[in-house]
């Protein structure tokens, strides 16, 4: 017996509006849904997680998902939710950026047999739809009215909203049509800032088609200290590697609160209930393990990118925060060793300048501009203590010659301590 998708949903605490009907039709037959995904940059981000979740859990309850990206959207842009207008793409630029989010929906989704997952772009249908012909055969079916009381309009009023967002519903709208007429979608699922684009779908279609469609909106997450879901200091937390490393993805999920850890679990993981209450069952008998943050780390990391790429985090974690070698810190890459040790004081020397290095003790104090140590003194007195070590190996002779295997062939890592690291360039 399938699952049912709302009630799926519901106890994972995503829902927010359900259309009366949704669940009938849902439990009548196999039904295609819908989500759109903004094509305006290359790789999608954690604040997009919710709406892949919303897709998985419909194809795994049985049904069939569609992945809209609106590559002729992204080159209006949705009033909803946003204070000031984007900026347009071109049409090369959102094509690169299609073809990025579809690779990335692909880990998450099966695009394969009959109820397999369908990506479609909105372009297709609109490149060769004429400003007159969407006039007459849209427009007239939606009265000014009815798109004046929108929230996403009314909010925008006071502050100035052009006419090219104003029709945006209208575009959204008839992509629902669009793809009910076409792909026999029947529902439309999106956050919740998004229902009045929506109802304007299932308008449009009662109106046009005399038909019955659905909508469904999750949710918008918010964070338990107040702060926004999926930044940080650095900006959105992406997908792409490239963007943001593993090991800061890994990081982010780490850290977070027990209180978001125990929503999060449910939301951007499949663990079932029954997982989840043992989890948060045997979190709460020992806080400061933190076995929530680890699982849900270890769960989206591992979709995300990968298995191999969740290991080398909490290897590098280690290399932080637990006892780790030097094989350990050789076997980091340059953006995993960078991503690590990154707001750790820094500074860069030259090859001849390390090769005429008297000793360690030089090293760490004059060579580096009193980096690690402000005198030779204080750098003898911890080496000789066994408190100071460069690249995972402890120093014992403060007068040793400064001779390491370079990590990446560019860098040293001096610790002082427990916790004091630093990084030394060798240009």
């Amino acid at each position: 017996m399938k699952k049912n998708f709302v009630e799926e949903l519901r106890w994972r605490g995503m829902v927010h509006d359900v259309m009366p009907g949704t669940e009938d039709q849902l439990n009548k037959e196999v039904t295609s849904g819908y989500i759109g995904f903004d094509p305006t940059a290359d790789s999608l981000h954690i604040g997009h997680l919710v709406q892949i979740m919303t897709l998985v859990h419909f194809q795994r309850c049985g049904h069939k998902p569609v992945a809209l990206v609106g590559g002729a959207t992204g080159m209006v842009g949705d009033p909803s939710g946003k204070s000031a207008e984007r900026n347009l793409l071109s049409e090369d630029v959102l094509q690169h950026n299609v073809a990025c989010v579809r690779q990335q929906l692909e880990k998450f989704l099966d695009f394969s047999g009959a109820n397999g997952a369908e990506m479609v772009n909105n372009y297709d249908w609109f490149k060769e739809f004429r400003f007159l012909d969407f006039i007459r055969d849209v427009g007239k079916h939606i009265t000014v009215n009815y798109m004046m009381a929108k929230d996403s309009v009314q909010k925008r009023l006071e502050t100035g909203l052009s006419f090219t967002e104003f029709t945006y519903q209208l575009v959204q709208g008839y992509d629902f049509y669009w793809l009910y007429e076409n792909k026999h979608c029947k529902l439309q699922m999106g956050g919740s800032d998004q229902w009045g684009n929506i109802v304007t779908g299932t308008e449009l279609i009662r109106r046009k088609s005399d038909g019955d469609a659905f909508a469904l909106t999750t949710k918008l997450i918010t964070k338990a200290d107040g702060t926004k879901f999926g930044k940080t200091e650095g900006g959105n937390v992406w997908l792409d590697p490239k963007k943001t490393s593993p090991y800061k993805f890994y990081q982010y999920w780490l850290n977070v609160s027990d209180e978001d850890a125990t929503n999060f679990i449910r939301i951007f993981t499949l663990k079932t209930k029954e997982e989840i209450d043992s989890l948060i069952a045997e979190h709460a008998t020992a806080p400061h393990l933190r076995k929530l943050q680890q699982a849900l780390a270890q769960d989206i990391t591992i979709t995300v990118h990968s298995t191999e790429e969740y290991e080398k985090a909490v290897k590098a974690s280690n290399i932080l925060f637990g006892n780790s070698t030097t094989e350990d810190l050789q076997g980091l890459d340059e953006d995993t060793l960078l991503a690590l040790f990154e707001g750790v004081p820094q500074t860069t020397i030259s090859r001849s300048v390390l090769d005429e290095c008297a000793s360690v003790t030089d090293l760490l104090s004059v060579t580096t501009g009193s980096l690690v140590f402000p005198s030779k003194g204080e750098a003898r007195k911890m080496i000789q203590a066994g408190g100071v070590s460069i690249n995972k190996v402890k120093l014992s002779d403060p007068n040793q010659k400064a001779s390491f295997d370079l990590l990446q062939n560019k860098y040293l890592l001096a610790q002082k301590g427990k916790k004091n690291y630093y990084l030394i360039k060798v240009d």
